[in-house]
């Protein structure tokens, strides 16, 4: 999908999975830039300013028109193949594979000032060699073995099931990092408008242990069957260290309001039968 910035602006990104939860939060950000007004559905200038623009990751040169002539590219888009045994010939391989014609589309626009490529923290957590006195910063980096173990799951499920009373598959996190999707999209957006910026940014509001976890929703969603506590589990343990990103002067919105958004969010889709807040 390409955005258009303000008239007057001579400047065009592209963003890959348009369809997706990030990537639409993206565009909605992007087309919202320097305005005030956000509480409408429809963003205004939205029909003006956004081209669809059909692609397939798995087809080299599928990008090259959808990037010609824009200033930057916010890849987020992934294959999505369904796996049903092992994720590495199915979810990782192809995701490198459209990763890698994406920036072969992108090698071909010499007006192409920025690439934004955006992966989840597992990039840098899943890994043996944890040390509890060093936190995980932008030059860490993931096992590929481990990051390819065929027991991931879905993370956003799992935190419904949680919020339902069910543990078994929530348990395997032990600890992990949070942070509001909105916050997600405005860093894209503030880095790639960095222009002697370069490398990684790691974007987490906070990290919790499953217990530390469930000890805070049970207390703020008193309605909701939360369970108080897990059962015992040997995994590492981690910090995150984003001082990068915030040296840039983003200033991330509260893990209670993350939470609240999120709660809220299930209830008008139906997942929750009422609302706890």
């Amino acid at each position: 999908m390409n955005v258009d910035s303000e008239p007057g602006i001579e400047k065009k990104v592209c963003v890959t999975g348009a369809a997706g939860y990030l990537a639409s939060l993206l565009i909605k950000r992007l087309l919202l830039s320097g305005k005030r007004e956000e509480s409408c559905s429809f963003v205004e200038g939205a029909k003006e300013r956004l081209q669809l623009v059909k692609a397939d990751l798995m087809d080299e040169g599928s990008f090259d028109n959808a990037v010609m002539g824009c200033s930057g590219m916010f890849h987020m888009g992934s294959p999505v193949l369904n796996p049903s045994f092992d994720p590495k010939p199915e979810t990782v391989e192809p995701a490198i594979q459209g990763s890698l014609n994406v920036l072969r589309s992108c090698k071909k626009n010499p007006h192409l000032r920025r690439v934004m490529l955006t992966s989840s923290s597992s990039t840098v957590r899943v890994r043996e060699d944890l040390d509890l006195n060093v936190p995980l910063d932008e030059t860490s980096w993931s096992s590929v073995e481990l990051s390819c173990h065929p027991s991931l799951c879905s993370t956003a499920s799992d935190f419904l099931g949680l919020l339902k009373g069910e543990t078994k598959k929530f348990q395997w996190h032990r600890r992990m990092g949070y942070v509001h999707i909105d916050d997600v999209a405005l860093c894209h957006i503030l880095v790639s408008e960095k222009d002697d910026d370069q490398g990684r940014y790691l974007c987490s509001t906070a990290l919790m242990d499953n217990d530390e976890l469930v000890s805070f929703l049970s207390a703020r969603y008193t309605l909701l069957p939360i369970p108080t506590r897990f059962e015992p589990m040997n995994r590492p343990c981690y910090e995150f260290d984003t001082s990068m990103v915030r040296s840039l002067g983003f200033e991330f919105k509260p893990i209670e309001q993350m939470f609240d958004n999120c709660v809220t969010s299930l209830v008008n889709q139906g997942y929750i039968s009422s609302s706890p807040i």
